[in-house]
């Protein structure tokens, strides 16, 4: 795949075991980390620290040069805060907007994207803020439904905002503004297109024949735009349920795979600079809440309960199992750390033929199921459970 200009510049800035954003370096669930343990003690890895205060929430964490972002609600205030990665000590909280009340949990949960010294988050009920990571001063901040006309989604806006040079782009779900792309440095309006409700989805670029596209899943269907202008160059339906469009696009060598749950299932769509081709539609991959990873032509990911094996071209099925039950994967060092949304965390070897748990080991959770994905920085492995976070040593010796 073609890395752009801005993986570069940020490869450039952050440091190997950094993890900025949503998913990582290049939003695909995957840390480029090597030396990690091969398998775990009984009982799992040694636990370093661990600590309560995030609040109640889904938001995952950007990790940079030794700091911790997340955000968090309490009481009528959702906030994003920073943590230290070495002992879990918060070194700010700034709040951002009212409450978010949901029953299937409350509270954000977008992941801040950190860029260049400064944090963009999006809040459970829509506000778009940046911040300066050292401080977490306010620099800027919108309300996008009140701007652009959307309304918030059943289960609260769950974006990760998406940074390209100058531009900080979002799906605020409004008509002609259903995606927007906003200056960085002020929150001005750029552009704005299309008309489709917010899914909850994060947005993606790819270089498509030299053209770059920002692609995303919205609540009624995939689209890619010129990330230029916003001009609409392709949208495609078929892979969209009514319901909820959760999974971050991959874009791989001139294709994107696409997938939902609610019994709809996944596709394959070979992109051009001016539209696109269906190269298959099946329903053995749904992907529910979670997203899967693409190594060496194999995508890993959940079908709602099960763990399975695609081949990423012609979306044959290679293996399927239960694992340590529905959840996320992410994946570091020819493995796949598998969180089980009922309290399980697997270490699976990677393999195209066949299922490899190594180990596995079980935590106390709380009432709400574990959906944050796993974090791998600099041999540390972070899982948040809600309130509480704790940090496990996977470094080898």
């Amino acid at each position: 795949m073609r890395r752009f200009l801005f993986l570069i510049v940020l490869a450039s800035t952050l440091a190997a075991a950094d993890w900025p954003q949503w998913r990582g370096p290049n939003r695909d669930g995957i840390s480029a980390e090597t030396g990690l343990l091969a398998s775990w003690p009984s009982g799992g890895p040694k636990v370093v620290w661990k600590t309560n205060g995030l609040g109640v929430g889904y938001s995952s964490f950007a990790i940079v040069n030794g700091r911790m972002y997340t955000q968090g609600q309490r009481g009528n205030q959702e906030f994003v805060l920073a943590l230290d990665v070495n002992t879990g000590k918060k070194l700010w909280e700034t709040a951002t907007s009212r409450n978010f009340e949901n029953d299937r949990g409350s509270g954000p949960r977008g992941t801040p994207t950190f860029d260049n010294g400064k944090l963009y988050a999006m809040t459970g009920e829509g506000t778009v803020v940046c911040l300066d990571a050292a401080t977490g001063k306010i620099v800027w901040q919108i309300d996008s439904v009140k701007k652009f006309g959307g309304s918030v989604p059943h289960w609260g806006y769950s974006e990760s905002p998406l940074i390209d040079g100058d531009r900080v782009i979002v799906m605020p779900g409004g008509r002609g503004a259903s995606l927007v792309s906003l200056d960085k440095r002020t929150g001005a309006l750029q552009w704005k297109t299309g008309d489709d409700e917010a899914g909850y989805s994060s947005a993606i670029l790819a270089d498509v024949g030299g053209a770059k596209q920002v692609i995303v899943l919205s609540g009624q269907s995939a689209f890619g735009v010129q990330e230029s202008t916003g001009e609409m160059l392709w949208r495609y339906s078929k892979v969209s349920n009514r319901t909820a469009n959760i999974a971050t696009p991959i874009y791989q060598d001139g294709a994107v795979f696409l997938s939902s749950a609610y019994g709809t299932g996944c596709a394959l769509l070979k992109l051009n600079p001016k539209g696109m081709q269906e190269a298959y539609f099946n329903r053995d991959m749904m992907n529910h809440y979670s997203s899967s990873v693409l190594l060496d032509g194999t995508l890993y990911g959940y079908s709602n309960s099960l763990l399975l094996a695609m081949d990423f071209k012609t979306g044959k099925e290679l293996w399927r199992n239960r694992s340590v039950g529905k959840g996320s994967v992410t994946y570091s060092d020819k493995h796949l750390y598998a969180l089980g949304e009922d309290g399980v965390v697997g270490l699976i070897e990677v393999s195209p033929t066949e299922y490899k748990e190594v180990s596995r080991f079980e935590f106390n959770k709380g009432s709400l199921p574990s959906w944050s994905p796993l974090v791998i920085s600099d041999g540390r492995l972070y899982l948040r459970d809600q309130d509480t976070l704790t940090s496990y040593d996977i470094k080898g010796k």
